[in-house]
């Protein structure tokens, strides 16, 4: 960009785009800024003219009818396929050999999603089963942190899910989690683990070790 050319959303518009496109993780306003000022020399650049360019990016493709939607992820931003497509995505990624959670690690993960910050013994008092192999491998794929310790007897460690989960379950928050009494409406007072079933289903954590981006 010459010094006489104007910033403006239509020719910021495809440096954004390409940045989102080839980012592996979601990217940030913040990243897309500092990559935008560093490539461009642009002083002067607002988070206002960049979610602004996003929108644009996301009206345009939708206009196109294309199959890939600009969509806020784990804090960022992501090229994440349209819902109409996900069979088809999930017949790809289930085509290569790639480990999926187990059924406890999904049932420990939706645990501590759920009511985190929570100590290990609070999730094995749930399952009903001992679980220090299931947390050491969620720690170990970057799916729960620890949390600091609790205030009781013997300062239990207190554990919590990361960045990586909302990537990987397609989450912009953990006020996106599907609240409970949707999941399981017509279930009287039932475990955690068990009314949580649909939105931590193997078919929806490919992506968790794959870095899939399907919605």
């Amino acid at each position: 960009m010459t010094d006489s050319e104007t910033l403006s959303p239509t020719n910021l518009r495809p440096w954004i785009q390409a940045l989102v496109f080839c980012a592996t993780e979601p990217i940030t306003v913040e990243q897309i800024d500092l990559c935008l000022r560093e490539s461009l020399d642009v002083p002067d650049l607002t988070a206002e003219a960049i979610l602004t360019t996003l929108a644009a990016i996301d009206a345009e493709m939708a206009a196109a009818g294309m199959a890939f939607r600009v969509r806020a992820v784990a804090g960022g931003y992501q090229l994440l396929t349209e819902p109409a497509y996900q069979t088809a995505v999930e017949a790809l990624v289930k085509q290569k050999s790639r480990r999926r959670l187990s059924t406890s690690m999904l049932e420990t993960l939706a645990i501590i999603a759920y009511k985190q910050p929570i100590t290990k013994s609070a999730v094995e008092q749930i399952r009903g089963v001992g679980c220090d192999y299931v947390v050491q491998k969620l720690l170990e794929k970057e799916l729960i942190e620890l949390r600091g310790k609790a205030e009781t007897v013997g300062r239990p460690v207190l554990y919590g899910t990361t960045a990586r989960f909302l990537h990987g379950f397609g989450l912009n928050a953990l006020r996106d989690l599907p609240q409970l009494r949707d999941v399981a409406a017509d279930e009287d007072a039932t475990p955690v683990a068990n009314s949580v079933g649909p939105p931590f289903s193997t078919d929806s954590v490919d992506s968790v070790d794959s870095g899939t981006g399907a919605e």
